[in-house]
């Protein structure tokens, strides 16, 4: 059942479109905004609108908002090619395979890590919400690498601090199109939703600050393999930097890529992998490194472009 909220437009959303608004508003997708306005099920000043109409402060706006879905739950699951680098009492280090998410979501039908730590029997106790337990940072599905998750309490809490101050070292290797100029470089640009595509993301001006520093490690014909390090971690980051450059991941359609080089290299997804992980280990007090080896279809990705 639908629920009915009815309400003056604040001024800080003067001028913005209906979507946007009722996303800002209620935690709405855009995508979901636009199809609650479709329905009909949106006012302002009793007249109806469309998803482009833009809105005045002090408008009085009605809308029935779609029942909230309840969050999906961990299904203790086998998940093929997740594979534990390192264990303690506090934290469980994955090699996250292609296809799986970092946790359960509303949309989200296929495998996840923390459904693949219950199923292997690994026991993660800490605060937050009950399908997102332990998780600390997140990878793309269609990215592979390396993934700590906290299994104590207080693994947990220095683990978000250490994020949020950044002290931990996450090391990404992407092969992009073409050679990035200069060869070694910082992007400082904000990211933020595609103002079109609400599953994209986009340099945007009202984006969150996003900065990715990046090295070329060696440079082909077709495309360049980079060592990346990031200072912000915004979701599809890299790929969304690199796509504004006009280097976008080899394979990654999503953002730009060249069809013919991907389907020449087999992939299927983003030339993107997280290749080593550092951070100080919240119970020794010592730095703990970890590295992952490129997966078999990054490899061969990698041998096509290299031969030319």
């Amino acid at each position: 059942m639908a629920d009915r909220r009815a309400l003056p437009v604040p001024d800080g959303l003067e001028g913005e479109r209906v979507d946007a608004a009722l996303a800002r508003l209620f935690g709405l997708s855009r995508t979901k905004a636009a199809e609650v306005v479709g329905a009909g099920g949106v006012l302002l000043d009793g007249a109806a609108v469309t998803k482009s109409d833009r809105v005045a402060a002090g408008s009085w706006l009605e809308i029935d908002l779609p029942p909230a879905r309840s969050e999906p739950a961990v299904v203790p699951e086998r998940v093929s090619g997740l594979v534990v680098v390192h264990d303690d009492d506090d934290v469980v280090v994955v090699d996250k395979p292609v296809g799986v998410a970092a946790h359960p979501s509303p949309g989200w039908t296929g495998p996840t890590v923390l459904g693949g730590l219950a199923g292997a029997g690994y026991a993660i106790a800490t605060s937050g919400a009950a399908e997102r337990q332990g998780i600390v940072h997140r990878l793309d599905v269609g990215t592979s690498g390396l993934m700590v998750v906290a299994k104590s309490e207080r693994a947990y809490s220095a683990l978000k601090r250490a994020f949020k101050e950044r002290t931990v070292d996450k090391t990404y290797h992407a092969l992009v199109q073409g050679l990035p100029d200069p060869v070694q470089g910082t992007i400082d640009a904000p990211v933020g939703r595609h103002p079109q595509h609400d599953y994209r993301w986009a340099v945007v001006a009202g984006g969150k600050p996003s900065i990715t520093h990046y090295t070329v490690v060696e440079a082909f014909r077709s495309a360049s393999l980079l060592e990346i390090h990031l200072e912000t971690g915004r979701t599809h980051q890299i790929r969304v930097h690199f796509s504004a450059l006009h280097h976008p991941c080899v394979g990654d359609l999503t953002y730009g890529a060249d069809p013919v080089l991907a389907k020449r290299t087999g992939l299927d997804r983003q030339w993107l992998h997280a290749v080593r992980l550092a951070f100080t280990h919240p119970g020794t007090g010592e730095r703990l490194e970890l590295s992952s080896p490129y997966p078999p279809d990054l490899q061969h990705a990698l041998d096509v472009v290299s031969a030319g």
